[in-house]
């Protein structure tokens, strides 16, 4: 285990951090002193009902009722109900006009175009539409969908549609158009929003060409509401032959009204998130209301320490989780910092660049982008003033060690780095940062509050001294209140509570370390399993990718003589080549930082591996094309054509 300690916050940092106020307001609902965080974490699971109670008071939501019960069926998973009786509007949580002239937003695209908004202008624009919406008889149990980039126009929208009580879904420009079908169709929203098109790399991509073929299939959209990101100015109204129903964006919002927050119950749908849709058509995984504020309001203010002075950026897009994550940050009254494009155009230093210019505090992406930056050998330190940066989030796959190093290296020194866990499935975190605790290299730093997070074996039974399956014992806010066209929960059940009948499996590879953090070797539906012995593929890939020659690599186990071989598939900087010699140097790094039953059987180099539109490579799609079996759903693949090269690989036929 490594213990290098990388960022300790100091005396001050503690004293001054909510968390540090929330335990000590906490203390009294607890009647002891909480004065560490593993006692007020253990406090958040043995009185649940107490702790989430505390956190809504602490974090003052808006509510026209406060709750009869904060929890009822307290161990039944599924099956636990919170804040019963309470009602509440989550846009209104968003959009409190505390300072009406600070900045709720400002918008970066990849070519430099920037536009802001205050928090009166974002609370004007959303009553403007949400008066539209209701014109447009849209009401509570109306689907409200967004096919858009990154952009103001998308929170816009989204806030409208809540404050309706109509329930908000998103898909990315980049997804084709079976992706969005494969969606929306399964959830036939009443009204879409699409833009003209967006850009990526330098180019202008069209989207209204995909927009035509979705609407063909998609007969329940009333109105489609064109946002015109490319063109700012149009002038022609929308096509009707590419756009039926078709209305300007602009012509919603020609007309002031009052905006009015309907009161709903605490689980009233919010969301419709997806699964990555790898394995099948996605599950449409529907998030309520209160339990997405008051999770995301925990992890943004206790977890993160983010308030009125920070300048809140995460490169996502509205197809991913951390959008939805990233939006609650107006809860909190932090700026957000949108951003649309990729982020290496025109090259590594786009982000930082904006990060200085925009006096970016807490800047969250992606592992595979950090682990990008240093591959591209780019110290951003070197080129840009970071002073206001105080902290970095990663998510979307485990972070390596090196990206630690990186980080500490080659970005900032003072800075809190938090790799966070969680998923489109709780819309949050299991385990994420802590403002007042140490980082060690390569761990995620603590479980999240009111999250029973352990680590089962095979049989069921805890344990802390080995990996295994991450769960969660006890119900928590933000579980899915189901699947949509579930009624009777069978498949809800059966993604998560199956393995381990009343506890949540969420499908991880895990282990806790004696720091009380944890440590991800990915997921475990893709844990390599040669000679009988589970290995996570993230403990492959943290060893190889430290070597110069080696950009990503990819790990699977093939069936091979009853048995199982690791296979690992390799992406090259440019001018290299997988010799025997290279072979040796990636064997003897594994085997010397691992054991020998790390060590592939066969590396293979490949000019690109596939990912997901969000960014996660997709072990178990390269295993089922190796084995020659079906990927049933390539179009939720940023890059599917990269799946062809891992057929009928000669190298991998019998020897």
């Amino acid at each position: 285990m490594d213990d290098t300690i990388l960022w300790q916050p100091s005396t001050e940092q503690v004293a001054r951090a909510q968390l540090t106020r929330f335990m000590a307001s906490a203390s009294g609902a607890a009647g002891r002193p909480l004065e560490t965080y593993d006692a007020l974490w253990r406090w958040s699971i043995e009185q649940r009902d107490a702790f989430w109670a505390a956190v809504w008071d602490f974090c003052e939501v808006k509510a026209s009722r406060r709750w009869d019960v904060v929890l009822e069926n307290g161990e039944q998973m599924p099956g636990a109900r919170w804040f019963t009786g309470a009602r509440l509007n989550f846009a209104e949580n968003l959009l409190r006009q505390d300072d009406p002239g600070r900045l709720a937003l400002v918008w970066r695209g990849e070519d430099g175009s920037r536009r802001t908004f205050t928090r009166a202008e974002l609370y004007r624009e959303t009553a403007r539409l949400a008066g539209a919406l209701r014109e447009l008889g849209v009401g509570p149990g109306d689907r409200v969908a967004g096919f858009l980039p990154n952009c103001p126009e998308a929170v816009i929208a989204m806030l409208a549609a809540a404050s309706l009580g109509a329930t908000w879904s998103s898909c990315s420009p980049d997804f084709g158009t079976q992706g969005v079908l494969d969606r929306f169709g399964q959830i036939r929203p009443k009204v879409l929003f699409t833009a003209d098109g967006y850009r990526y790399n330098g180019k202008r991509i069209d989207s209204l060409e995909r927009i035509r073929g979705v609407l063909q299939q998609l007969e329940d959209v009333e109105r489609v509401v064109l946002v015109p990101f490319l063109d700012h100015e149009p002038d022609a109204e929308p096509d009707p032959d590419t756009l039926p129903h078709g209305v300007r964006w602009q012509d919603l919002l020609s007309h002031e009204t009052e905006l009015e927050f309907a009161q709903l119950p605490f689980d009233h749908p919010l969301y419709i998130l997806y699964s990555s849709g790898t394995t099948g058509v996605p599950k449409c995984i529907v998030h309520g209301a209160g339990g997405t504020l008051l999770q995301h309001l925990k992890e943004h203010r206790l977890h993160t320490d983010i308030g009125p002075e920070d300048m809140l950026f995460y490169f996502t897009t509205c197809g991913w989780m951390m959008w939805n994550w990233l939006v609650s940050g107006l809860a909190v009254g932090a700026t957000l910092v949108l951003y649309d494009g990729n982020p290496f155009h025109p090259g590594p230093e786009a982000l930082w660049q904006m990060a200085e210019e925009e006096g970016i505090t807490v800047f969250g992406t992606s592992a595979k982008y950090l682990a990008a930056v240093e591959k591209a050998g780019y110290a951003p330190r070197a080129h840009f003033r970071l002073e206001p940066l105080r902290a970095i989030l990663s998510t979307g796959s485990p972070l390596m060690p090196a990206s630690f190093d990186f980080i500490y290296r080659d970005v900032k020194a003072d800075v809190q780095l938090a790799s966070i866990s969680g998923g489109t499935d709780i819309v949050s975190c299991f385990a994420l940062g802590c403002p007042v605790l140490p980082v060690h290299r390569g761990e995620l730093q603590c479980r999240g509050l009111g999250m029973a997070v352990e680590i089962f074996d095979d049989e069921g039974r805890s344990h802390t001294e080995e990996p295994g399956e991450l769960v969660c014992t006890k119900p928590f806010p933000s579980m899915p209140v189901g699947f949509w066209n579930d009624p009777d929960g069978d498949k809800y059940r059966a993604a998560y509570f199956e393995r381990f009948p009343g506890v949540w499996h969420h499908g991880d590879w895990a282990r806790l370390t004696e720091h009380g953090g944890l440590v991800i070797y990915g997921r475990s539906d893709a844990v390599l399993n040669p000679g009988g012995v589970r290995i996570g593929t993230a403990e492959i890939y943290r060893q190889v990718e430290k070597l110069e020659e080696v950009l990503e690599s990819l790990a699977i186990g093939q069936d091979w003589g009853g048995d199982q071989r690791i296979v690992l598939f390799v992406r090259l900087r440019a001018g290299q080549s997988l010799d025997d010699a290279l072979q040796a140097k990636i064997r003897q790094v594994i085997r010397a930082n691992t054991t020998p039953r790390h060590v592939p059987a066969k590396i293979v180099q490949v000019n690109d591996i596939p990912r997901t539109l969000s960014g996660k490579i997709v072990e178990l799609a390269v295993r089922n094309v190796v084995h020659g079996r079906p990927v049933k759903n390539t179009d939720a693949l940023a890059n599917p054509a990269a799946l062809d090269e891992f057929r009928d690989r000669p190298e991998l036929a019998a020897d």
